[in-house]
């Protein structure tokens, strides 16, 4: 189990992709495959066991669509 996990709420999200240029280990990118009701790119996680819980993602996003939680 990695040490954090991020939660989205999809269906808010606007494919801004603050939090893609925000992340500083580059974990996060615009899903190419994955959209939400409202046609949006979705924010897809490369290797959430690099993730090191900045919450740099959580604070940029304007729509509060991520939640990073910390594990165990």
């Amino acid at each position: 189990m990695s040490k954090y996990q991020l939660e989205f709420k999809d269906e808010y999200c606007k494919g801004c992709e603050l939090c893609v240029s925000q992340c500083p280990v580059k974990i996060l990118e615009l899903s190419k495959e994955r959209f939400n009701q409202s046609g949006y790119a979705l924010v897809d996680v490369s290797d959430i066991n690099r993730c090191i819980g900045c919450t740099f993602c959580a604070i940029i996003c304007p729509d509060s669509v991520i939640k990073v939680i910390k594990n165990g």
